[in-house]
């Protein structure tokens, strides 16, 4: 979509009340002993609107995974606070749903039977929504491997797989931690691709992990630069480029400035 009807997306998106703010929030790992182990993170703050896609990029040890892990309730900040529609995170909630590295599906089980997990989980009609599932396997590209097994797949197809899967819950927020790192580059662009389709015809709030500064900037209509020791927020950059985006934008001056500037903040500019 051309960019003012991105802005349009969003602006629609604004009456939904799945905002998130994280303010002054630190994190602190400790032994079981109660000694101090390490300052994840430390004093960040920063908002998110409906609808936006914001990437974390960063060095390891920056606290990325941490800060994606506290926005989805799965731990707790050792001080500030994270609200969702102003409403406080105190655990998993229905509507984050949670991509990681690894597909994690369960190898006994199809395609669409990985998928339908979430419906056994909270003890939904399975009946009914096996047809949304087919809906959403169509939607990634999957239709035609609802049988198959998981060792029969590719490594994108895995991710796919584990994708429609977080979908079947038609979550307001989704969290992916690095979901693309361990597949090759040539799959990886036509993931990200798909992930943008997917996102532009639903819109949802996604926020991406990923230690590329290339496909932070390509992706996201923000990019949060973090820094470590302890993991702090460096900047928030806005990427102001056009939506629909192809592999072409890569080529073009204000891409190049982008991904320049939070390389600068990163101090790899050299």
């Amino acid at each position: 979509m051309p960019r003012t009807e991105s802005r349009q997306r969003q602006s629609s998106a604004g009456a939904r009340t799945d905002a998130i703010e994280i303010e002054n929030v630190g994190k602190v790992f400790r032994t079981r002993l109660g000694t101090v182990a390490v300052e994840a993170l430390r004093d960040v703050s920063f908002s998110i609107s409906p609808g936006q896609f914001v990437s974390f990029v960063g060095p390891s040890g920056c606290g990325k995974s941490t800060l994606l892990k506290l926005i989805g309730g799965l731990i707790e900040p050792t001080s500030g606070r994270i609200t969702v529609g102003g409403v406080d995170v105190k655990g998993p909630r229905r509507d984050i749903g949670m991509m990681f590295q690894t597909p994690v599906l369960f190898p006994w089980r199809t395609v669409l039977e990985n998928v339908l997990l979430p419906i056994e989980v909270f003890g939904l009609d399975q009946r009914s929504a096996i047809e949304r599932a087919r809906d959403i396997l169509r939607l990634v590209g999957l239709e035609d491997r609802e049988r198959a097994y998981p060792s029969e797949l590719s490594g994108g197809m895995q991710q796919r797989a584990a994708l429609s899967r977080v979908l079947m819950i038609d979550p307001q927020i989704i969290l992916m931690d690095e979901p693309f790192a361990a597949i090759d580059e040539f799959t990886r662009e036509r993931l990200n691709l798909e992930l943008l389709r997917i996102w532009e015809e639903r819109g949802q709030t996604i926020i991406f992990v990923t230690h590329s500064i290339v496909e932070a900037v390509f992706l996201a209509d923000r990019v949060v630069v973090m820094g470590t020791t302890p993991g702090c927020v460096l900047s928030v950059v806005d990427v102001l480029l056009p939506r629909p985006r192809s592999i072409e934008l890569m080529k073009s001056p204000n891409f190049a400035s982008v991904v320049f500037g939070v390389r600068e903040y990163l101090g790899v500019a050299r």
